[in-house]
């Protein structure tokens, strides 16, 4: 699988590292905590994703077939701040 970085350019995968479903938000609630931390779903198809490219250490917003790996839009990942 080839990812593509907006400053490196198409990459081989293994410059990368899959770092979590981006999809979730942190509950507000700290007794829904371990819900959060420990149950996750395990999609099947379209799904967003968050990348880590290591090579020059910029975060991505990756929206990948998990039936195929075929890969949709492909995003620099924003920071939302929660609770405010």
């Amino acid at each position: 699988m080839r990812l593509p970085c907006p400053y490196c350019g198409e990459r081989d995968s293994r410059e990368f590292t899959y770092r979590g479903d981006a999809t979730l938000t942190r509950p507000a609630v700290e007794s829904e905590m371990a819900d959060y931390v420990y149950q996750r779903d395990n999609p099947l198809g379209w799904h967003k994703e968050y990348w880590l490219h290591t090579v020059c250490r910029t975060w991505l917003a990756v929206e990948r077939d998990t039936r195929t790996h075929a890969l949709g839009p492909v995003s620099i990942a924003r920071c939302e701040r929660v609770g405010s």
